[in-house]
């Protein structure tokens, strides 16, 4: 059975996106930017709700051939177009980038992926990673925390049907006064 993690950055008040979808708070340190790289390369499937994934695919592709890249945004590019994804959306015909659209129930495609043999998966979008939280799917956070107060937006966490006790895996500080935790899911 394959582990589901969802992390993401987010800031001190738990939002991923400001209002208007503003993710202009969360340019990552060198440090915090190689540590999602790490995590990609650990992952061997990706899952993605439509907006993050419209985000992501409008950059990555070609994100190493842009004239700033950086050395370690070159190797997430590449990590980014060779791995696996599934992208959850009713409203898209088709996706690119070494994926697979899924139109039909998320949370039974995504407990069918679990159940399967295989690496970890990470999951990403609010809305898809909600509905994979109320079903009991996700196995561990991460939340890389940053020093600012959105007031609204898009919140990390959606609302469940009931608590989800946690443990606590890891805490550690990064540049810019960014928190990482990681917490495991108890079963």
């Amino acid at each position: 059975m394959r582990k589901l993690i969802y992390g993401m950055n987010v800031t001190l008040d738990g939002y991923i996106a400001a209002p208007g979808d503003d993710i202009g708070w969360s340019v990552p340190s060198d440090e915090l930017f190689q540590f999602w790289s790490d995590q990609l390369e650990a992952t061997e499937l990706t899952l993605y709700g439509r907006k993050l994934w419209e985000t992501m695919s409008s950059y990555w592709p070609t994100g190493d051939q842009q004239p700033e890249a950086t050395p370690a945004e070159i190797e997430f590019a590449r990590r980014w177009r060779d791995m696996e994804k599934v992208v959850f959306s009713s409203t898209i015909d088709r996706v690119d980038w070494n994926s697979r659209l899924v139109t039909g129930d998320a949370v039974a495609e995504i407990a069918r992926l679990k159940a399967e043999d295989g690496g970890p998966m990470d999951i990403g979008g609010a809305t898809l990673a909600g509905a994979a939280m109320r079903a009991g799917l996700v196995d561990e956070y991460i939340l890389a925390t940053a020093p600012v107060l959105a007031g609204g937006g898009t919140p990390f966490f959606s609302a469940l049907d009931h608590w989800s006790n946690l443990d606590l895996l890891e805490t550690r500080p990064l540049p810019g006064g960014v928190i990482l935790t990681r917490y495991a899911t108890k079963r």
